[in-house]
């Protein structure tokens, strides 16, 4: 019973968060930009529950390049409203919309000249929405609470609404890893992303490596061994010259290309991607994100293999322990 209870839950604020999706439209668009194009801050405000999914919400937008502040509703008329300023822009969060102390807040907002925009699962008929120049539609069709009264589902699609904001500022605003790292010094993270590929790439007798001319059958037991879901092709003294992935086995298959007979240079991609030991951890892991890679060689300055590093031993989540499923498209070179 308690097994089946949970799932429930899960699926009443999986079903919810879908629905949201369908509601996205230009009033989303106009959120963003005006955000974006904000020279000050992002105030977020609310109370009670909305008010701890609103410290979240700035919480990941300060982290991913928006500068926002968190601004209690009864703080704000006791003082706190000289944090906010005319160019910024003010965010309130009320499910039911009629928050008496967000609502009595909003026509001094207003007369500091801030943009208004509302989270709220009553878009039309509440007060929130009335006082509010942008109004997204968080609204759900239940809560999880059997009895219906602890936010829960409402609470859940409120944060997911703020972070598919959190997200689609991250593009906009052009925040990359190395962005990250600076607003992130401390911490596992944050030390591994200062770091140096050499100091945490694989080498040695764990890389997967075929030389030029080896058949595929050679490949796929490189591939096998070193469980990256790749092999390397090399010539001479560990020149790279190429990559095998689990899509390029993919395409040979489709083309019905005899395994059997096949070497690595009919298979292999050219000239992949690469960097040197020297590559600052979070250079490499922009080079990563930006190209959809998920294995990335590492080379010296002649193009002699040195090591190759997973995306899984970046984030600091140790030795990769199963065959991975790389992205497919692995071409030109950095």
């Amino acid at each position: 019973m308690t097994i089946e209870e949970a799932r429930k839950v899960l699926e009443i604020e999986a079903e919810a968060i879908h629905a949201l999706s369908a509601r996205i439209d230009h009033r989303f668009e106009q959120m963003v930009e005006q955000i974006f194009q904000c020279s000050g801050r992002l105030i977020v405000s609310g109370i009670g529950k909305s008010g701890i999914v609103g410290q979240k919400i700035v919480a990941t937008l300060n982290s991913t390049g928006t500068r926002s502040l968190f601004l209690h509703p009864v703080e704000a008329m006791h003082g706190d409203l000289g944090q906010v300023a005319p160019d910024d822009v003010f965010l309130a969060l009320s499910y039911s919309g009629e928050t008496d102390e967000l609502n009595i807040l909003l026509p001094s907002i207003c007369r500091l000249g801030c943009p208004v925009i509302a989270f709220t699962g009553h878009p039309v008929d509440s007060t929130l929405a009335e006082s509010s120049d942008i109004v997204i539609d968080v609204s759900v069709a239940r809560e999880a609470c059997p009895m219906g009264l602890a936010p829960t589902t409402s609470t859940t699609a409120m944060l997911a609404m703020g972070d598919a904001l959190a997200v689609v500022l991250i593009n906009k605003h052009r925040f990359k890893s190395s962005d990250f790292k600076k607003i992130h010094p401390g911490g596992h993270l944050g030390q591994r992303l200062a770091g140096r590929i050499g100091d945490i790439m694989i080498t040695g007798a764990h890389l997967p490596i075929v030389s030029a001319g080896a058949s595929m059958v050679d490949a796929l037991q490189s591939m096998e061994s070193g469980r990256l879901g790749v092999t390397l092709v090399t010539v001479d003294n560990h020149r790279l010259i190429g990559i095998i992935t689990d899509g390029d086995i993919r395409r040979m298959l489709v083309k019905k290309i005899d395994m059997d007979t096949a070497h690595v240079d009919e298979v292999m991609t050219p000239a992949p991607r690469s960097v040197v030991p020297e590559t600052a951890v979070y250079d490499a892991l922009y080079l990563m994100e930006t190209h959809q890679i998920t294995v990335l060689p590492v080379v010296d300055r002649k193009g002699t293999l040195q090591g190759v590093v997973h995306l899984h031993d970046i984030l600091g989540k140790g030795k990769f322990r199963f065959n991975s499923d790389p992205p497919d498209h692995w071409s030109g070179t950095e």
